[in-house]
């Protein structure tokens, strides 16, 4: 079998990464636009509209990671379809968050705490699958990134499990809250500069 050169590769996965990350931020886009065409539609929920700016913000930060892909040597098909199936979660992630409609539901409140247990399960689901992507990219790699980055993962892993199982609003928004505060900071402090 023919050896492709290591930029070649990532330039072929980069592209179809690409694809579903576009199509997961175009969700959320969409979504948002379509509260702003027709705001009195849907009742809106805050709680809601912190894990779309949440998901915005999670899509173009792994994006923006998945660049230290070029690192990694060799890529089999085995770490190509772990990726795109990596980002295929946050396409389904995006995909309840807006979901094609309402009808059934008498808002976003509603219908987000009623499928709580699949955004959230999927959530710790992609936090957990991030161990390994960021695994692939070298052992070197997780240790620069020190004791943080793992406790943050699991920690996230046991919030996503409560917030799945409790429709308590208190508990929710809490979580929204500290999560994007943190997740702006996190970002700003291990991720601001590529190199």
């Amino acid at each position: 079998m023919e050896t492709v050169s290591s930029p070649e590769v990532f330039l072929h996965i980069k592209v179809v990464m690409g694809m579903v990350i576009s199509l997961s931020l175009a969700r959320v886009l969409t979504g948002v636009a379509g509260i702003v065409q027709h705001p009195g539609k849907a009742k809106v929920y805050p709680i809601h509209l912190g894990w779309a700016l949440s998901m915005f913000l999670f899509i173009i930060h792994i994006w923006w990671w998945e660049y230290r892909l070029q690192a990694v040597p060799a890529i089999g098909f085995g770490i190509y379809l772990f990726l795109v199936c990596f980002c295929s979660l946050f396409f389904l992630l995006c995909a309840l968050l807006f979901p094609a409609s309402l009808d059934e539901y008498g808002g976003y409140e509603e219908y987000f705490i009623s499928r709580r247990k699949w955004f959230f399960g999927i959530l710790g689901l992609t936090y957990a699958i991030d161990i390994l992507d960021t695994a692939i990219k070298g052992h070197e790699r997780i240790l620069s990134l020190g004791w943080e980055y793992p406790a943050r993962n699991i920690i996230y892993i046991i919030l996503c499990a409560i917030a799945a199982w409790t429709p308590n609003r208190r508990f929710h928004t809490a979580f929204i809250t500290a999560n994007l505060l943190y997740q702006i900071s996190f970002i700003f402090r291990l991720y601001d500069v590529l190199g």
